[in-house]
């Protein structure tokens, strides 16, 4: 289906259309911890996954504003679902800034024919996130790759895993390893309480050959001023953005069927004026966190049709807004929507939490403290944020 999407309507309609039939089973999926296997394939099919693709290289060339509301749609439908393609998107724009040609043809070429990319980045056993023990050598001719990553979302599931590494000649490196290369062994380990379906556990590398000509200089990708970081964190945001408004679409159902509190003195629960305030309160939360998402989703797309720095010291700003409120959103959406069903609602059948612990778990990627805190130099004192990758 790559070919009927061409632009933004067009990606938006195929992601609302392949919604309902992931939604209708994404309780049953999370209760059970069933890996989503057959609708990761169905997601591939309608060519959303290669909407980023360049048009030099034959696809539509969308930017963030389409890749953010896909997102949000398929969040709301199952946010688990969702994060899987989140590295697959940001693998892809790391390639199409600072790849070889060769790298760029293979990737995008791949990505066009239905492949999928997921990350092997973080350990367990750095000082912080961005420390790496992996590494790549040459040896013998080589080059080979060795060591252990954690939170590797969507290995399970890829066809490409974009490896950071030490790289053979120092610095950091991303290599793009088949993810059925010889000495990859990928570990269904992940046991979050959160996002139980997006296979976030332990990629080994064990001596992995690798093609040189599929490793991009990852040390100059950050070291250059640019949305890269950005656009990374847009997904996130796009990702609890959907979560909420997925929690929120819970709300009409439950609140029909509630018993209302007797002091409201009306037939339905629906009718409480108290609980209407606080739906009107938490539709308002949500549509402010939408709005962010979108405002910021242009500022990357303007940022990255001037390149200017200014414009990309907005992006940065405008994305560290939506994805507190977005955060915020779907964590309080997540928790309040008990409070329109009543006592029912904490059956484990029901599998309300699933929200809740969708966002708490993802709301966990990156620091929200440190979103408002580049907020607030900025108001302060008009400092630019930093340009280091995830912010």
């Amino acid at each position: 289906m790559t070919d009927t999407i061409t632009d933004h309507e067009s990606a938006a309609a195929a992601a609302r259309a392949f919604a309902p039939a992931v939604a209708a089973g994404a309780s049953a999926r999370d209760a059970g911890r069933r890996l989503p296997f057959d609708e990761v394939a169905a997601l591939s099919a309608t060519g959303l996954l290669a909407v980023t693709v360049p048009t030099d290289f034959g696809g539509p060339g969308l930017g963030a504003r389409t890749l953010a509301e896909v997102v949000a749609i398929v969040a709301a439908a199952d946010p688990s679902l969702a994060q899987i393609p989140q590295s697959h998107f940001v693998f892809l724009d790391s390639a199409r800034r600072v790849g070889s040609d060769v790298l760029q043809r293979h990737l995008f070429t791949r990505v066009l024919d239905g492949a999928r990319i997921a990350n092997a980045q973080t350990e367990r056993g750095g000082k912080t996130v961005v420390d790496d023990a992996t590494t790549l050598r040459r040896r013998d001719g080589r080059l080979s790759l060795s060591g252990i990553k954690f939170y590797a979302t969507g290995a399970v599931f890829a066809d490409i895993l974009a490896v950071r590494a030490l790289g053979p000649d120092g610095g950091s490196v991303v290599a793009y390893v088949p993810a059925d290369a010889p000495g990859v062994t990928i570990d269904g380990d992940w046991d979050g309480f959160g996002q139980r379906t997006t296979s976030s556990g332990t990629v080994v590398f064990d001596d992995v050959d690798v093609d040189g000509d599929l490793v991009l200089d990852y040390t100059r990708l950050l070291a250059t001023t640019s949305t890269y970081g950005t656009r990374a964190q847009l997904v996130h945001a796009a990702i609890d953005a959907g979560i909420a408004r997925g929690a929120l679409d819970a709300v009409p159902g439950l609140a029909q069927r509630a018993r209302p509190w007797f002091e409201a003195d009306v037939e339905r629960a629906a009718d409480d004026p108290l609980l209407v305030a606080q739906a009107g309160d938490l539709e308002l939360a949500v549509r402010s966190a939408e709005a962010l998402l979108r405002a910021a989703a242009e500022r990357i797309d303007a940022a990255d049709e001037s390149s200017s720095a200014d414009a990309i010291a907005e992006a940065a700003l405008a994305t560290a807004a939506a994805k507190v409120s977005a955060g915020r959103a779907a964590r309080r959406a997540g928790s309040e929507l008990f409070d329109f069903g009543g006592t029912r609602t904490a059956s484990d059948k029901a599998n309300l939490t699933r929200f809740w612990r969708d966002a708490r778990t993802h709301t966990l990627h990156d620091p929200e403290r440190w979103k408002l805190q580049h907020l607030g130099h900025w108001a302060i004192g008009r400092r630019r944020p930093p340009s280091h990758g995830t912010l």
